[in-house]
């Protein structure tokens, strides 16, 4: 007994050692003057300083105080360097990742920065490398601890202001293109699809039926082109196997990512954000909403955060609220004094794979070789020899295709049969990407943080490079707005929809489009914006952005829901949560009506009649939602069996494509080798739904529920997935039950090929109340603090779960009234 309590009080002081002084006075060498960080019940910590070098220096101590295992990770991950944490078990990650050069790109952007921002990470770094001082191991963090157990233990580097700039290619990655997309369709045409049955399963984004963004006639920029060259296209070359596999090979190696960084290739990210102008509200003041769409992970991806100047002063700007990355100085989304603001992904196509022609040390281009660039690599390993990789280059971008997944892919012998290519040949896929290519993307966010109006608003956007976002804006003075931002390439041929030959220089890029002429709307005649990674514009816009867009029944479903409440009535801050929360699946509007036709048997015949009374809400206790879904689950590989290895996805596009093919019962794709006819297909995957939801809910339909199979386990990046149980269990949180689901507006997004449990989440929700920025409200998924049984880990759990939020303090007053710690950092 005496033992067993000496290893509990162990195990409690082990757990508490690293927990962060946040009141009294602590010592902090390098400050110019006092800074006091009060925080809230939730942990939230408002930084008020003198100057810019201290405001970002506490800001630095602070994310350190609370995430620095989190920072550490991360700088791991994007350095390529997570075998010196983890084992041999990472190497195939961290040489794909070294080969992207994600922080040597970082290394040459920090040059390109204002001297500001400059100074702004180096104070950050100051702030960081001050904790580290006193704060070794598991005095740092409980995950040390058990590092020492897992390998003997890690020596934790100082930090650089390079490690914040590469966090933002994780997220450039997270939300950067369509990789995936454009493997899938190679694959397809390898495969024999033509390309018109191709174009079935990616059709043109609906237009009609599903509102854009904005209007062309709206746009502030001063000349459009006139037309859309959509159809000058040229047609897609076909792949050969070899090619096809060399292709499939870089997707592979991005597939292994998603582990590190949350969910990379996950169709289901994205975002919801909308704002209305003050015509339509309440206090006749504009209200702004934000949830982005990212992966479920351990913390959260966001730190709440206040940053104020004691003195708005031109020398020190900034008096801003609102969502942090830990490890990067500055606020993401939030709020100032003037201007609120939030972000969606864009997704414009900004990646291509390249297929190059290999000659010994050379490449291809018009006939002529030209040197491949090459550097050694050394990877080292915890546990093991280190690992040295050679990594190629193109003036195209990094050969992926060399390490990809762990396979020998070195070169890829045969005929990719792409016009120009030769027999005998050698081939090898590069990656041309905007984030390969140093951005000014930090400067931008500083911008953002100390905008005082719709101009200095769209200055910042022109400098936010990638990841490429939906930008919209509320200020003071009533006005609303939305700017499309990022580096968006214009191309010469082709169009980026399938992989193009990197021995064609008439397939490079030709540049970007200018800044000037990409989507912008100032007070537009509806009052309201919104973006949920629709299409960004209508069929008359006369540059090509993409075609993978999402398909509109997230957006459409919130602009109904606007319509109506305008149209009742002034819009309320409560107004705009409901929306967030909303659960109606737009999509299954359309198919439900036919699943009603079919005649399935046994106990599928019972649970169909669930649907006949379903109001299509996707409520944690709704009996039709679980049959719905597990239908919808089943169904996708009966209709496409024949498209094997790439499977329809079960988001949007997925839901398109069934809605139009169920209008049209005579189509090939109905036939399958399991179930054949319209019908019998559909029979079919409500019989195969109705056999697991009895196994899994039992043999009564009407007591199953869609919360019993929608529940989320908010996994730890690093160690939520080691397979071993109690580690496991001192880091992960859950699980909890959510309504909606994929493509609803509460976008709790499952992997049909999977199960029903929650992948992707909306990560944080914000309402911003221009009019009294202090009855703004705001949740995340986790909590503010990175460390296991503090009890910030998971105070705003269950609150998000149940779609609760928090009040948004702002102003000093409300911030100190809401202030349950005071910590004040002296020189």
């Amino acid at each position: 007994m005496v033992l067993a309590l000496l290893a509990a009080g162990l195990g409690v002081w082990t757990v508490r050692r690293s927990f962060p002084d946040t009141s009294g006075e602590l010592s902090l060498p390098g400050l110019e003057s006092s800074v006091t960080v009060l925080r809230d019940e939730y942990g939230t910590a408002h930084v008020y300083a003198d100057t810019t070098h201290d405001l970002f220096m506490a800001q630095g101590f602070t994310h350190a105080q609370d995430r620095f295992w989190e920072m550490d990770f991360r700088r791991h991950v994007t350095s390529g360097r997570t075998a010196e944490l983890f084992g041999p078990d990472q190497v195939d990650t961290d040489a794909y990742l070294r080969t992207m050069g994600w922080r040597r790109v970082a290394e040459e952007e920090y040059e390109l920065l204002s001297p500001d921002t400059r100074g702004y990470l180096d104070a950050y770094a100051e702030g960081v490398n001050a904790w580290l001082e006193d704060h070794d191991g598991a005095d740092a963090s409980l995950e040390y601890a058990l590092l020492s157990v897992l390998n003997g233990g890690h020596t934790i580097e100082p930090w650089d202001p390079v490690d914040s700039l590469a966090w933002l290619k994780a997220m450039a990655w997270d939300l950067g293109g369509n990789m995936g997309q454009e493997t899938e369709r190679a694959q397809l045409l390898s495969a024999g699809f033509t390309r018109e049955q191709i174009a079935e399963l990616y059709p043109e984004y609906p237009y009609e039926e599903h509102a854009p963004i904005t209007d062309t006639d709206e746009h502030l920029t001063s000349e459009e082109e006139d037309g859309n060259e959509e159809d000058e296209r040229r047609a897609p070359a076909e792949l050969s196997e070899e090619a096809v596999d060399a292709v499939t090979s870089v997707y592979e190696g991005a597939a292994s990512l998603p582990e590190m960084l949350g969910s990379s290739t996950s169709p289901d990210l994205g975002s919801n954000s909308w704002v209305v102008g003050g015509e339509h509200t309440e206090t006749g003041m504009p209200l702004l909403a934000n949830d982005p769409h990212l992966g479920a992970s351990m913390p959260s991806t966001w730190y709440q955060i206040g940053l104020h100047c004691t003195e708005l002063t031109e020398a020190c700007p900034f008096d801003v609220s609102g969502f942090s990355f830990s490890g990067l100085p500055g606020v993401v989304i939030g709020q100032n004094e003037s201007i609120a603001w939030g972000f969606t992904n864009l997704n414009p196509d900004v990646m291509d794979l390249v297929v190059e022609r290999i000659e010994g040390d050379s490449y291809v281009v018009d006939g002529e070789q030209l040197p491949l660039e090459t550097r050694q690599e050394t990877l080292r390993v915890a546990g093991g020899e280190d690992v040295e990789i050679t990594v190629r280059s193109t003036h195209h971008g990094p050969i992926l295709s060399d390490t990809a997944a762990g396979a020998d892919l070195a070169g890829i012998a045969g005929d990719p049969q792409l016009e120009g290519a030769e027999e005998d040949a050698e081939y090898a896929v590069a990656l041309q990407w905007t984030a390969l290519r140093p951005g000014t993307t930090a400067d931008a966010i500083f911008s953002l943080n100390r905008a005082r109006g719709w101009e200095d608003f769209r200055l910042a956007a022109s400098q936010f490079e990638v990841p490429a976002q939906n930008l919209v804006y509320a200020d003071n003075e009533g006005n609303i707005g939305y700017q499309s931002p990022g580096k968006v390439p214009v191309r010469g041929e082709g169009d980026g929809r399938y992989p193009s030959p990197g021995w064609d220089s008439a397939h490079d890029w030709q540049g970007y489009l200018p800044f000037e002429e990409l989507p912008s709307v100032y007070n537009p005649e509806s009052g309201f914006i919104v973006t949920a990674n629709q299409s960004v514009v209508d069929a008359d816009y006369g540059h090509w952005l993409t075609d993978d867009w999402d398909y509109g029944y997230r957006s459409q479903r919130i602009n109904d829901l606007l319509a109506e409440k305008t149209a009742a009535g002034p819009v309320t801050v409560q107004d705009m949560s409901d929306i967030h929360m909303d659960s109606y699946h737009l999509a299954a509007a359309d198919i439900v009506p036919h699943l009603l036709e079919a005649e399935p048997s046994g106990t599928a015949a019972e649970a169909q009649e669930l649907l006949r009374d379903w109001d299509l809400y996707t409520d944690t206790d709704s009996a039709g939602a679980a049959f719905y879904q597990a239908t919808w689950r089943h169904l996708l590989p009966l209709l496409f069996d024949e498209t094997d290895p790439v499977a329809m996805t079960g988001n949007s596009r997925g839901m398109y494509v069934v809605a139009g093919l169920l209008e049209d019962p005579e189509s090939a794709w109905w036939q399958g080798e399991e179930a054949s006819g319209r019908d019998e297909v559909l029979a079919a995957a409500m019989e195969a739904a109705a056999e697991e939801l009895t196994e899994l809910l039992g043999d009564d339909p009407s007591a199953w529920r869609w919360g019993d199979l929608h529940t989320l386990t908010a996994t730890h990046q690093s160690l939520g997935t080691s397979g071993i149980g109690p580690v496991e269990w001192l880091f992960n949180r859950g699980p909890v039950e959510s309504s909606g689901g994929s493509s609803i507006v509460n976008a709790t997004g499952w992997n049909d090929k999977e199960g029903y449990g929650i992948a992707t989440v909306p990560s944080m929700r914000m309402v911003i109340d221009m009019s009294d920025r202090d009855a703004s409200t705001w949740v995340h998924l986790t909590g503010n603090s990175g460390h296991a049984f503090h009890p910030n880990y998971d105070d705003q759990l269950e609150a998000w779960g149940r779609g609760d939020t928090m009040p948004f303090a702002f102003t000093e007053d409300a911030v100190r009234e809401a202030a349950e710690n005071e910590l004040t950092l002296t020189p």
